[in-house]
């Protein structure tokens, strides 16, 4: 065996070594994805329970239809909404319903910021980028967790496990 070729099978044992001990942390993103975007709705439904005639006179300046109705929803949404992601309960439908709040936000209240964010993405001056517009971020982690999932530190997984359903499987693209 030459040397080049022992140099390649230590660099695929070192990197089969390392994917197998990312492997054992894949529970990680996910669960910490949940617990840091949950907290943030978490407190940010904490604070608009706290005073939902403000929030009802936001959403008035907004525009947004039945004000009262939305406020009351959004506040418990993302207070409720937090927790349950935090807990991986309800994962999906909870995160699927947060990033639609993402969604009015970005054509409500951050339109702004978001527009410009776009234009500085095609070269117009911009003092905002994209990663500066808060609902893009949170839009994107929810849409992560809609499409990857809880993860298997979730009450979801242990509901899945004690309920015997098995998790969808990927399907791989045929070349």
């Amino acid at each position: 065996m030459s040397g080049e070729e022992s140099e390649l099978t230590l660099a695929q044992k070192w990197g089969r070594l390392g994917l197998k001990g990312l492997g054992y942390l894949s529970f990680l993103p996910p669960l910490l994805t949940r617990i840091v975007i949950g907290y943030a709705f978490y407190l940010t439904g904490t604070g608009k329970l706290s005073d939902v005639t403000k929030v009802t006179g936001f959403f008035t300046n907004l525009g947004i239809p039945f004000p009262e109705l939305n406020a009351a929803f959004v506040s418990r949404l993302e207070y409720y909404g937090g927790i349950l992601l935090i807990l991986g309960l309800l994962t999906r439908p909870v995160a699927a319903l947060l990033a639609s709040t993402m969604v009015v936000a970005l054509i409500t209240a951050d339109r702004a910021d978001f527009l410009s964010a776009l234009h500085g993405l095609f070269g117009a001056e911009s003092k905002k980028d994209l990663t500066d517009v808060t609902p893009v971020i949170y839009g994107i982690f929810l849409f992560w967790l809609i499409v990857q999932g809880p993860g298997i530190a979730s009450l979801d997984a242990i509901i899945r496990k004690v309920l015997r359903i098995d998790a969808p499987k990927p399907e791989t693209p045929q070349a």
